[in-house]
C-alpha cells in the first residue's frame, strides 16, 4: 500500500507532551488496511519520541472507528491483522486513552478496548455487533470486555449485537468518564493523569467472579432465542473461555473461532443481507431521480395502523397532521399515539422533555381540510377500495401542487386508487407492516403512472424514518403479501391433510422463524385474511384448491386471534393454549372433505413452504413486480420474519442449488396442486443450469 494512503489515513498532532493520533478514513473511519497500517506506524511513531508522555487515539468526521471495512470479508487477509495492530497498541510503553464519539463498534470497540482508558462523548455508542454478520469479535473483544465489565455483562453484549449508549458504557465501567465540555480535551487531560502510574492492560486482567449457574442459564436462553443462527451462542462461549483459558490462549480460541464463522454458510448469507438491505432502496429505475421535499405529513386514519406510522413520522422528526371521521375517533385515536411514548417515558427510554416534544409535533384532529398543507399524504383508512376511492377523490382536490399522495394498502391496486384522485402522477404507495413504529420495511409501491420523483419520495422518507424501502409494482399483495398469500394456505392445506397448526408452527419455528404462521395470524388478526378470502371468492376457479376453510369457519365464530381472546389457539387471561374447540373444528373439516390424513415431518413441512415462497417469488421476478431478487429476500426477511441467517429464500435457494429447489418445488405441486406449477423462470435457469439470486428479469428472461 502506497505511504501516501496510510499517511492520508492515519496522521499524529502534537498536543505539548501528548500525541494525538487522528484516524481520517471517511466515511465511518472503517479499520482498513491504511488505518492498521497508520496505527502501528503512528504508536511506535509516539513511544519512540521523548517529548511524548501519553497518546490520544481519536477520529475525524462524525464517528469513530464504526468497524471492520466488510469489503475486506471474504479476500485474503491483508498485514497487518487488526488483533496484531491492537497488541501493539496495547503494549505501547506510554498510556494510551481512546477519545470516542459516533459509533464505536466491532473492531472501534475493540480498539478502544485495547486502549489503557476510555473518555467517551455523552452522545457515542459503543458495542459489538458481529454476530448480526454471523460472525463473533475476532480482535480481542471477547477476552478484553469480560475483564472490564465482567463475563455475565460482556456475554449479553457480545451475543446479542446490540448497542450501548454513553450513560450505560459509564455505569457498566467500559467508559473511564464522559467528556464534560471537548473530548479531545478532556481525553489529553486523563492521559496526562495516568503519566507516571502503572498502565492499566486488559490482557493482564482477570475476569472478576461469577455464578457459573447464572451463566449455563443465559447460554441456554441465547440457544432458544438464536432459532438455529450459530454465531451468539459461539460469541457467548468464547466470552467465557476469558475466566478459563490465559489471555494469549483465550486470544487463538477466539481467533479461530472467528475464522470458521467466517467461512460459514450462514456468515455468507448474512453478509449478503448487509449489503442487500443497503442496496434495495437504490432502486436502478431512480437512479439520478430527486425526491421532492417533505416537511409536513398528513395522515388520514388514526387506528392501530394510522397511528403507528403517526408515530414512525414523529420519530422521525417531520410535523404530523392526523384527521379522523368524527370526535369520538379523533380522541381514541391521540391515545393510540400516545401509548408508545407514554411506555417509554416510563421505562426511561425518551426523557419527560423529548416526550412533551413529540406530543407537540402531532395534532390529531377531524378536519380534512387541514390536510392541504402537507407536503406527503399517507391515507391508512379501511382496506376497502370504495372507502380508498373516495378518500383519494377528496385528497386530490385539496392537496397542494407537488404533493405526494400515498396509501397504506396491504393489497389493493394502487393504480385504480390512483386515478380516483384525479392526479395519478402524485400517487404511490406506502406499505407499512404492523406495528408501523417498530417494524423496519416499507413496500413503495410504484403504480403505472406514479411520477419517479413521487416515488423516490417514498424512499428518501422512508430512509429518515429509519426503514427499508423496497420499490416494488402493482399486484395483488405487492411482494410481500403476494407471497404470503401463496404459501400460506399451503400449511392450511396441510392441516386439513393431518397437520396440527401447533406442528406447523413448531416446524417452521425449529426453521429459524420467530413465529409460526398460526400465532402469527392470531397475533395480526385473522379478520384481515378472512375480508381478502371473501373479496376475491368470485374470482376463484372452483375445480382448484385452496386454502382450507377451517379459518373461515373459526372467523365465522367470532375468533380473530388475540384481540378476541381465541383464534387458532385461546388467550384466557393473555397466555397462549392450545383449544379443544380448534381440534374438533379441524376433525369436522376433515371428515366433510374427507380428506385422507398422512404424517407431516418438520422436514416436509419445511421444504414445502419454502418451495412455495422461491417458486412465488420467481414468478413476482417475471412479473416486473420485483426488479431484483435481493428485494424479495429484503423483504422476507424485515417483514416475515424469514431468517437472516440464512440469506433470504431466493439467496438460499441459489445456494442450496436449482437442482434440489426444482424438486421440492414439483413435490410442493404435486401436494397443492394449480397455483404451484414451476415458476418459467425456475425452469428456465435449471435449464441453464444458471444462478438466479441476483438476476433481474431481463437477464432471466435471455436464459430461456
Amino acid at each position: 500500500m502506497p505511504d501516501d494512503a496510510v499517511a492520508s489515513a492515519v496522521r499524529i498532532e502534537n498536543r505539548g507532551d501528548v500525541a494525538l493520533i487522528l484516524i481520517d478514513n471517511p466515511p465511518v473511519n472503517a479499520s482498513s488496511q491504511a488505518v492498521r497500517k497508520g496505527l502501528v506506524t503512528a504508536i511506535e511513531a509516539a513511544n519512540k519520541d521523548a517529548a511524548v508522555a501519553a497518546i490520544v487515539i481519536a477520529c475525524e468526521g462524525r464517528t469513530f472507528v464504526a468497524g471492520a471495512d466488510i469489503r475486506e470479508f471474504g479476500k485474503p487477509p491483508l498485514p497487518p491483522a487488526l488483533p496484531d495492530v491492537l497488541t501493539i497498541v496495547e503494549a505501547s510503553g506510554k498510556p494510551v486513552v481512546a477519545a470516542v464519539h459516533g459509533t464505536a463498534l466491532g473492531g472501534g470497540f475493540e480498539l478502544a478496548l485495547a486502549c489503557h482508558a476510555r473518555v467517551l462523548d455523552p452522545g457515542a455508542i459503543v458495542g459489538l455487533p458481529e454476530v448480526k454478520l454471523g460472525l463473533i469479535p475476532g480482535a480481542g473483544g471477547t477476552q478484553r470486555l469480560p475483564r472490564l465489565i465482567g463475563v455475565r455483562a460482556a456475554i449479553d453484549l457480545a451475543a446479542s449485537g446490540r448497542q450501548v449508549k454513553a450513560d450505560e458504557a459509564l455505569a457498566l465501567g467500559i467508559a473511564d468518564s464522559l467528556a464534560a465540555g471537548d473530548l479531545r480535551d478532556s481525553a489529553i487531560a486523563l492521559a496526562r493523569s495516568l503519566v507516571g502510574r502503572p498502565i492499566r492492560r486488559l490482557s493482564e486482567l482477570a475476569p472478576s467472579p461469577f455464578d457459573r449457574a447464572e451463566i449455563d442459564a443465559a447460554l441456554a436462553g441465547i440457544a432458544q432465542k438464536s432459532r438455529g443462527q450459530a454465531s451468539p451462542l459461539v460469541a457467548a462461549r468464547t466470552v467465557l473461555l476469558a475466566a478459563e483459558l490465559p489471555f494469549a490462549e483465550g486470544m487463538a480460541r477466539e481467533r479461530a473461532a472467528f475464522i470458521e464463522c467466517l467461512q460459514s454458510d450462514q456468515s455468507k448469507a448474512m453478509r449478503y443481507v448487509f449489503m442487500a438491505e443497503r442496496e434495495a432502496p437504490r432502486a436502478p429505475q431512480l437512479e439520478g431521480i430527486a425526491p421532492r421535499k417533505v416537511e409536513r405529513v398528513g395522515i388520514i386514519g388514526a387506528g392501530t395502523m394510522g397511528a403507528g406510522i403517526a408515530v414512525a413520522f414523529t420519530d422521525g422528526g417531520f410535523s404530523v397532521i392526523v384527521v379522523e371521521t368524527s370526535e369520538a375517533a379523533v380522541e381514541a385515536g391521540r391515545k393510540r399515539i400516545a401509548a408508545p411514548w407514554d411506555r417509554q417515558l416510563k421505562s426511561g427510554r425518551l426523557t419527560a422533555s423529548q416526550h412533551e416534544a413529540r406530543s407537540a409535533s402531532v395534532a390529531v384532529g377531524s378536519d380534512f381540510a387541514a390536510l392541504a398543507a402537507c407536503d406527503l399524504v399517507v391515507e391508512a383508512a379501511f382496506e376497502d377500495m370504495d372507502v380508498k376511492k373516495d378518500i383519494f377523490a377528496r385528497l386530490g382536490a385539496i392537496a397542494k401542487p407537488g404533493a405526494v399522495l400515498a396509501t397504506n394498502t396491504s393489497y389493493l391496486d394502487v393504480g385504480i386508487i390512483a386515478q380516483a384522485s384525479g392526479r395519478p402522477g402524485d400517487v404511490i404507495g406506502l406499505h407499512f407492516f404492523s406495528p408501523a413504529n417498530v417494524m423496519r420495511l416499507v413496500e413503495v409501491v410504484e403504480a403505472p403512472a406514479s411520477a419517479k420523483d413521487a416515488v423516490a419520495t417514498g424512499v428518501a422518507v422512508a430512509k429518515k424514518l429509519g426503514k427499508i424501502a423496497v420499490v416494488c409494482g402493482v399486484c395483488d399483495g405487492f411482494i410481500g403479501n403476494r407471497i404470503l398469500a401463496h404459501w400460506r394456505p399451503i400449511v392450511d392445506m396441510m392441516v386439513e391433510d393431518g397437520a396440527a397448526p401447533q406442528g406447523v408452527d413448531g416446524a417452521l419455528e425449529e426453521f429459524g422463524f420467530a413465529m409460526g404462521p398460526y400465532a402469527v395470524g392470531d397475533l395480526a388478526g385473522l379478520d384481515i385474511g378472512w375480508a381478502r378470502r371473501k373479496r376475491l371468492a368470485p374470482t376463484l376457479n372452483p375445480n382448484v384448491r385452496y386454502a382450507s376453510t377451517i379459518a373461515d369457519e373459526l372467523c365465522a365464530l367470532g375468533r380473530f386471534g388475540q384481540k378476541t381472546g381465541a383464534g387458532w389457539y385461546s388467550y384466557s387471561g393473555g397466555k397462549k393454549a392450545l383449544d379443544p374447540l380448534v381440534s374438533g373444528l379441524i376433525d369436522k373439516v376433515r371428515a366433510q372433505k374427507h380428506r385422507e390424513q398422512r404424517v407431516f415431518s418438520n422436514d416436509t413441512i419445511q421444504r414445502l413452504v419454502r418451495a412455495a415462497i422461491v417458486n412465488e417469488g420467481a414468478k413476482v421476478l417475471s412479473d416486473g413486480i420485483a426488479r431484483r431478487a435481493l428485494d424479495i429476500d429484503v423483504v422476507l426477511i424485515s417483514g416475515y420474519g424469514y431468517p437472516a441467517w440464512r440469506g433470504g429464500p431466493m439467496f438460499e435457494a441459489d445456494a442450496l442449488g436449482l437442482g434440489r429447489i426444482l424438486a421440492d418445488i414439483e413435490e410442493a405441486h404435486a401436494f397443492a396442486g394449480a397455483g404451484y406449477e414451476p415458476a418459467p423462470l425456475i425452469v428456465s435457469l435449471a435449464r441453464a443450469d444458471r444462478r438466479f439470486a441476483d438476476l433481474a428479469p431481463g437477464e432471466a428472461a435471455g436464459g430461456q
